[in-house]
C-alpha cells in the first residue's frame, strides 16, 4: 500500500480495546477462538495440500475451492493473531499504519470471496444446465481470468475506499472498540464529517455483495429449474448434492456479512456492541473454520482423498 501521508492526521497509535464491556471475560473468550482458528488453519491447509498434490482435482470447481480456502487463510490470519494477542497479553496497540492496512486486507478478502462464491455458482449452473459444454465453457484460462477479474475488481474498490479514507483529519481519540481494524471505526476516529465514507462504504458492499448475491440466486434458481426435470430421484438427488455444500457456504458467508454491513451503519446504538464485536470475530474465524469441514464431508473426491492422507500418515 502507499506510504499513508502524515499530514493528514495526528494519530500515530491505535488502540484497540477488544470486546468492550468484557474485558474482564478476555481470557475464557480466546479458548473458543483459538479452538476454531487452529481447526481453520489445519482445514484449509489440508484442504490447499490435497488440491495442489492430486492432479485429478485441478478441475474449476476444486479450483476455485482453492481459492476459497486461500482466501480463508489469510482472512483469520489477518485478525485473530491480533484478537488473540488482545486477549491474552493486553496488547491493544497497533500503528496506524498497520490499521488501515488491516483494514485494506480484511475489506479486500471480504469483496473477493463474495466474487469467488458467485463464480462456483456458476461453475455448479455450467455442470448442472450444460454438462455437455462443461470443459468448453470454464476451460484453465478461463478459471485464471475469473480469479485475475475478482482480485482487480476487489483492489480497485478497497484502494479508493482507502484513499477516502486518508483524506479524513484524525486529530481525536484512537480508541477503536474491537479486536481488529475495519473501515468504519477507523473513519468514526476522525475529526470532520463522515456521512461520504458511510454511504460509500455501504453503495461498495451493496454493488458488491448485493449483486453477487442476485446473481447466485439466480443461478440456483435455474439450477433448481434444471434439477426437477430430471427424470429420475437418484440424479436429481446428486445433482442437489453437489449444491449443498455450496448453499451452506454462502449462507455462512452473507447473513453476517450483511448483518455487519447494516448494523454498524444504522444500529450502533440499539445493538449492544460487544454483540457486534463478537459477531465480528465469529465472521472471520467460522466460516474459515466450517468451509473444509463442510467440502470434506459433502464432496466424495475430497473425502477419499483426506481419508488417503489420513492413513498415510498412520503408517
Amino acid at each position: 500500500m502507499a506510504a499513508v501521508n502524515h499530514s493528514s492526521f495526528t494519530i500515530v497509535t491505535c488502540v484497540l480495546i477488544g470486546v468492550q464491556g468484557l474485558e474482564e471475560a478476555h481470557i475464557w473468550l480466546s479458548v473458543p477462538f483459538c479452538s476454531m482458528y487452529l481447526i481453520a488453519l489445519l482445514g484449509n491447509s489440508l484442504l490447499l495440500f490435497i488440491i495442489i498434490k492430486e492432479r485429478s482435482l485441478h478441475q474449476p470447481m476444486f479450483l476455485f475451492l482453492a481459492m476459497l480456502a486461500t482466501a480463508d487463510l489469510v482472512l483469520c490470519t489477518t485478525t485473530m493473531p491480533k484478537t488473540l494477542g488482545i486477549f491474552w497479553f493486553d496488547a491493544k496497540e497497533i500503528a496506524f499504519e498497520s490499521c488501515v492496512t488491516q483494514m485494506f486486507i480484511v475489506h479486500f478478502l471480504f469483496v473477493a470471496e463474495s466474487a469467488i462464491l458467485l463464480a462456483m455458482a456458476f461453475d455448479r449452473y455450467v455442470a448442472i444446465c450444460n454438462p455437455l459444454q462443461y470443459s468448453t465453457v470454464l476451460t484453465h484460462s478461463r478459471v485464471a481470468k475469473i480469479a485475475a477479474a475478482a482480485a482487480v475488481r476487489a483492489f480497485c474498490l478497497m484502494a479508493s475506499l482507502t484513499l477516502l479514507l486518508m483524506r479524513l483529519p484524525f486529530c481525536g481519540p484512537n480508541v477503536i472498540s474491537h479486536t481488529f481494524c475495519e473501515h468504519m471505526g477507523i473513519a468514526r476516529l476522525a475529526c470532520a464529517d463522515i456521512t461520504v465514507n458511510i454511504w460509500y462504504g455501504l453503495t461498495v458492499a451493496l454493488l458488491t455483495t448485493g449483486t453477487d448475491t442476485i446473481f447466485i440466486a439466480i443461478s440456483y434458481a435455474l439450477i433448481l429449474r434444471a434439477v426437477f426435470r430430471l427424470p429420475s430421484k437418484d440424479a436429481r438427488a446428486k445433482a442437489l448434492g453437489t449444491c449443498g455444500s455450496h448453499v451452506c457456504v454462502i449462507l455462512m458467508f452473507y447473513v453476517p456479512a450483511f448483518f455487519s454491513i447494516f448494523a454498524y451503519r444504522f444500529a450502533v446504538k440499539s445493538i449492544p456492541r460487544p454483540v457486534h464485536i463478537l459477531l465480528a470475530n465469529l465472521f472471520a474465524v467460522v466460516p474459515p473454520m466450517l468451509n473444509p469441514i463442510i467440502y470434506g464431508v459433502k464432496t466424495k473426491q475430497i473425502r477419499e482423498r483426506v481419508v488417503q492422507v489420513w492413513l498415510q500418515a498412520r503408517k
